[in-house]
C-alpha cells in the first residue's frame, strides 16, 4: 500500500508574511538626560526682556551696632548699577514638513506627524542645554568673572581642586556640572587617595558627590585638544539665593511645555504639511559668585586606564 503521508512543514519565510511585527517608535540615539535643565530654577518673563539689577558693592553700607546716639547713627544707602545688564530671550526653531500622503496612510501603529514631532523636539531640546551652556551671549561657560576661575593643581581633577571650587561657591552651592569623562578621571583620583565619593540619588538616578554636592554629568560641556582637556563648573541656582536662573516665556500660542510651542503653518500645493517648532530661553548669573570653574581639567584618553 503507499505511504501518503505528507512530510513537509510551512517555512519560517512563508510565516513570517502573515505574523504581526511588533516595532519600536524611533529611537533617537543623540538623546541626553539634560540634567542642567531640570536643576535650574526657572523665571517666567512677561516679555521676553529680563533686567538684572544689582547694588553697586564698592560702596559700603554703614551701620553702628549697640546704644548709640541717633546723632550718631550714619546716613547711608545702597547704589544701584546705573546701567544693568538686560536680556532677551533667543529662539530656538526648526520646521517640520510631513508629506499629507505619507500621514494619511502610513500612521498605524505610530502617528507619523506625531513622531516627526517627538524626535525634532528632543533634538531643540538639547540644542537649549547646549545653548545654556555655550551661548556667546548668556552661556554659563561665557559668564564667568575671571576671579571665579581657577585650575588644576596636577591636570587631572582632585579632591583638593573640587574644594578649592567650593571656597569660590560656598553660600548655598547647588551642584557641580562637568563632562562625564572629567567625573570618571575624578574618581579614579579619589581611588588612588582611598576617599571614595558618596552616592546621592537625585530624579531616581545615582549621582557621585563630593562634600555633599552632586556632581552632574552633560556632554555640552566640551572635551578638546590634544591633552583632552575641559572645565568642572560648580553654581548655585535659584533667584532667592542670587543664583543662576533659567529664563522663559509662559503662555505661547501652542504650548507643549515652558517656553516651547509648536504650531501648524499650514499645507503647501504639493500637499506638504509644515510645523514650526520654536523654544524661547536664555539664562542670567545673578551674582558673579553664583557660578565659577575649574579650568585646564585633563581626563586622559580611555586606552591609557585599560
Amino acid at each position: 500500500m503507499a505511504d501518503t503521508t505528507i512530510r513537509t512543514s510551512l517555512g519560517e519565510q512563508a510565516a513570517y508574511q502573515l505574523a504581526n511585527v511588533t516595532k519600536t517608535a524611533p529611537i533617537y540615539g543623540a538623546v541626553t538626560p539634560r540634567w542642567l535643565v531640570r536643576l535650574l530654577d526657572w523665571k517666567p518673563l512677561e516679555s521676553g526682556i529680563f533686567r538684572r539689577n544689582r547694588v553697586v558693592e564698592e560702596k559700603p553700607i554703614d551701620v553702628l551696632c549697640g546704644h548709640v546716639d541717633e546723632s550718631e547713627i550714619p546716613e547711608t544707602y545702597a547704589e544701584y548699577e546705573e546701567t544693568p545688564r538686560e536680556y532677551r530671550l533667543s529662539s530656538i526653531n526648526a520646521l517640520v514638513n510631513v508629506q499629507t500622503r505619507t500621514s494619511d496612510l502610513f500612521s498605524t501603529p505610530y502617528d507619523q506627524v506625531r513622531e516627526q514631532l517627538r524626535v525634532t523636539i528632543e533634538g531643540v531640546k538639547e540644542r537649549q542645554e547646549n545653548e545654556l551652556l555655550n551661548n556667546a551671549d548668556y552661556g554659563l561657560l561665557n559668564n564667568i568673572v575671571d576671579s571665579q576661575k581657577i585650575s588644576t593643581r596636577k591636570g587631572s581633577p582632585t579632591p583638593d581642586d573640587l574644594d578649592e571650587l567650593l571656597t569660590k561657591v560656598w553660600k548655598e552651592p547647588s551642584f557641580f556640572l562637568t563632562h562625564p569623562r572629567a567625573i570618571a578621571a575624578f574618581g579614579r583620583e579619589c581611588t588612588r587617595r582611598g576617599v571614595p565619593p558618596p552616592t546621592v540619588t537625585l530624579f531616581g538616578t545615582p549621582f557621585l558627590t563630593w562634600r555633599g554636592v552632586p556632581i552632574i554629568p552633560t556632554d555640552k560641556i566640551r572635551v578638546s585638544g590634544k591633552t583632552s582637556k575641559t572645565q568642572i563648573l560648580l553654581v548655585r541656582s535659584g533667584e532667592r539665593k542670587q543664583g543662576v536662573v533659567g529664563l522663559f516665556q509662559p503662555g505661547l500660542t501652542g504650548e507643549q511645555s515652558p517656553g516651547l510651542s509648536v504650531r501648524f503653518t499650514g499645507i503647501d500645493k504639493r500637499g506638504l504639511a509644515s510645523y514650526l517648532i520654536s523654544l524661547y530661553c536664555a539664562a542670567s548669573v545673578l551674582a558673579d559668585d553664583a557660578i565659577a570653574s575649574l579650568e585646564n581639567v585633563e581626563v586622559g584618553n580611555y586606552h591609557e586606564y585599560k
